[in-house]
């Protein structure tokens, strides 16, 4: 099964935005993604970017390209994502540093995770902490 070894995730998150370079820029800058590819169509807007934290990736995109999976996500909400972190509290404030809207501050949670949460410009809900089931191999 791909994503148990090899480094390659089994699962990305694919989130379309309006904004698309906007939300690349805060995932970089306030969350700490690092920008593994970016294409654009010749009108600039995104065709799909992969942003990497860790061992996961998302997938971003501009909405309104056309396409299935565009159609298909057109009258979506908001998606949440969690995301693993070695120091939440350091990843927490960079992103107020960024000014990012924090929804939940750094808590310590009754299953032993320390988390927070937070929104993106576009409303999707991010939650960073040191929650990391392990999955068998």
């Amino acid at each position: 099964m791909a994503g148990t070894s090899g480094g390659r995730p089994s699962i990305y998150p694919t989130l379309l935005y309006a904004d698309a370079k906007a939300a690349i820029r805060q995932l970089t800058e306030a969350f700490g993604f690092t920008e593994l590819s970016v294409y654009e169509g010749e009108d600039g807007s995104v065709l799909h970017a992969e942003l990497v934290q860790g061992n996961g990736a998302v997938m971003v995109g501009s909405k309104g390209r056309g396409g299935v999976f565009d159609a298909a996500m057109k009258d979506a909400g908001t998606t949440g994502v969690y995301v693993v972190v070695d120091d939440v509290d350091a990843h927490h404030r960079r992103a107020v540093d960024h000014g990012v809207e924090i929804l939940m501050p750094p808590t310590d949670q009754d299953y032993g995770s320390r988390d927070y949460m937070a929104r993106d410009l576009e409303g999707n809900v991010w939650s960073f902490g040191t929650y990391a089931p392990e999955i068998p191999g």
